[in-house]
């Protein structure tokens, strides 16, 4: 590998399975960024460019997702809840993508109350995304029906990836999806499959317990249609 602070990001990737293979042989703390650049062909400075420090190797992945959640959720969305639904399953495939690489990660996470308490912010990070888009999104939308939201999708996101970290059977994309849909129909919010008929006069019905901004999103999209 080059001494270079450009890197693919099949070389990132290398240096952290390398990385995390030593946390879980020797241990976190006995683990020096000297031994993990020389395992993975890499020098200390090259590292520290790449990442930062040992605890940023653990979360680099994290980085990526929360850079790819905030460009998705900076578009236009026709359903903002949707939107942010899409966007916790995003953050699903990636690790579903490579499970042995994830459960490794876990592994190490569980064995540091360091790394366990950037854990909780990092969650919390992505808690924030989505609660400032669904503002962004939906003026006049209460801010404490934003950050329940918010939180339900992300600790349901976060059971269904424990499942997967946990379990050396897969777990499908559909397990978090079929749960999210159930976050949505509990805030009122699910997209209704049903589209009426376009008439002289529309009849809406919705759940009391929907936001009034949601409210006035979809009779908004209705008549615009």
């Amino acid at each position: 590998m080059s001494d270079t602070s450009a890197a693919t990001p099949s070389s990132r990737n290398a240096v952290v399975a390398v990385a995390l293979d030593l946390f879980d042989r020797n241990g976190f703390d006995a683990t020096s960024v000297e031994q993990i650049a020389q395992a993975a062909g890499s020098s200390r400075s090259t590292f520290f460019r790449q990442f930062g420090g040992k605890d940023d190797v653990v979360f680099a992945d994290h980085e990526v997702l929360l850079a790819r959640v905030r460009e998705y959720l900076s578009q236009p969305h026709e359903n903002p809840w949707a939107a942010v639904c899409d966007a916790a399953v995003t953050v699903f495939e990636h690790f579903a993508a490579d499970p042995d690489l994830a459960r490794r990660r876990y592994s190490v996470v569980r064995k540091v109350p360091a790394l366990r308490e950037r854990e909780i912010v990092t969650v919390f990070r992505y808690e924030r995304l989505f609660d400032e888009y669904l503002r962004r999104a939906l003026p006049g939308l209460d801010p404490v029906e934003a950050v329940g939201f918010s939180a339900a999708i992300a600790a349901v996101h976060n059971h269904v990836l424990r499942q997967l970290l946990r379990d050396t059977a897969p777990v499908p994309v559909s397990v978090l999806r079929h749960a999210l849909d159930d976050v949505m129909r509990k805030f009122g919010v699910h997209p209704d499959p049903a589209h009426p008929e376009h008439d002289e006069v529309v009849v809406a019905v919705f759940p009391r317990r929907m936001p009034l901004a949601e409210v006035t999103r979809r009779i908004g999209s209705t008549l615009e249609g």
